[in-house]
């Protein structure tokens, strides 16, 4: 048995099922994320590891312990929210302390603690401060350090860096991060945003329509996506649709040409020619220019370009539709608007998909 097992948990609103049949195993010490769309079910499932929230079925055992029952105060999280949540009325070392001041911790060891904490989130010279004289980055600091103080068994955190600025998120996150790695506290973590999830995470949960659509480590869920869901919603993917010509040699008929596959023997056993298969392709894995040794190579047209910092993003047209090729930013000029290019990409960077299942699980690479 896992630190945190989640069961067969479901929980409706009405005639609104929130989550479905959700089972999660979570291992101590672990950072997970759980990645979806808005109302796909994420932050209800925290809830109800929260204790705000009673499933209508299944349970939730922390260490061996059934709580799905024991009311969310008695459990041992640390919860920070989206909307920060501090006391206005209170400083940022008061609301820091609030926490053990309720659970009756002496006053030496609570001023220990949130001199602690403030030093840990990096806020040691403005614990004195107000949160309205706070920052939106400090403050969620602040909140932070409160769900901490208690030294939760786990730290539930509810897309707490959305109401930040690109450049604040991001410096936020990785210290989210750091801070987790340094104290190994088991953290379940809910975002809309694929590259936050990606970023800090051990293994990421993708939620869609109340239930859990696939979940393994970052690259995982990055390279090998087992659904269209995954793939179209985890990062940008160029895809294909196709009509099987070999399956023994992997062959699509496809952008007006043939594509070359890496499919298993066995997924290729249960094929038939003739059927339909959606090939996906990242675009960092397309190739502008001379193809060199690549598989699968056609003639398109650069119709747009998109500066993206470091890479820049080609908007290619082939056979009517648009295909997406990341290079380097520095290269950019040897590329020009409506003139015809070479594209190419390998058959091991092709995801291939029948009916929404994934035919090629040893195409990752990297």
């Amino acid at each position: 048995m896992s630190y945190l097992d989640l069961i067969h948990l479901r929980k409706a609103f009405d005639e609104t099922v929130a989550v479905k049949d959700f089972n999660l195993q979570v291992e101590k010490g672990e950072f997970v994320s759980l990645l979806g769309p808005s109302g796909c079910g994420k932050t209800t499932t925290l809830r109800m590891i929260a204790g705000f929230e009673i499933p209508d079925n299944g349970s939730i055992v922390l260490s061996g312990e059934e709580i799905t029952s024991i009311p969310s105060n008695q459990r041992g999280m640390g919860m920070v929210f989206q909307s920060y949540a501090l006391f206005p009325n209170m400083t940022a070392w008061s609301n820091i302390a609030f926490g053990l001041r309720v659970h009756r911790v002496s006053t030496a060891e609570i001023k220990r603690r949130v001199n602690e904490l403030l030093d840990l989130v990096g806020l040691s010279d403005d614990g004195h401060k107000f949160a309205s004289e706070l920052s939106g980055g400090q403050q969620q600091r602040v909140a932070l350090a409160r769900a901490l103080a208690i030294e939760p068994r786990v730290l539930l955190l509810d897309e707490p860096l959305s109401a930040l600025d690109a450049v604040v998120r991001v410096a936020l996150r990785n210290e989210i991060r750091r801070i987790q790695s340094a104290l190994g506290i088991t953290t379940i973590y809910v975002t809309h945003d694929q590259e936050e999830a990606l970023s800090i995470s051990d293994r990421v949960v993708v939620m869609r329509q109340a239930e859990i659509e696939q979940e393994g480590t970052p690259e995982e869920i990055y390279i090998q996506p087992q659904t269209p869901f995954v793939a179209t919603f985890v990062g940008t993917i160029n895809q294909f649709e196709g009509i099987l010509k070999d399956s023994e040699r992997g062959l699509v008929s496809c952008c007006g040409g043939e594509l070359e596959l890496s499919i298993t023997p066995d997924a290729a056993a249960g094929l038939s020619k003739g059927e339909a298969l959606t090939v996906f392709v990242r675009p960092e894995e397309v190739l502008v220019g001379d193809a060199g040794s690549q598989d699968n190579s056609f003639q398109a047209v650069l119709r747009s370009v998109t500066l993206l910092g470091p890479v820049t993003r080609l908007n290619l047209e082939l056979q009517g539709q648009t295909v997406y090729a990341d290079i380097r930013t520095i290269d950019r000029h040897r590329y020009v608007l409506d003139k015809s290019v070479q594209m190419s990409f390998r058959r091991d960077s092709c995801r291939c998909m029948r009916e929404g299942e994934a035919l090629n699980e040893n195409s990752a690479h990297h």
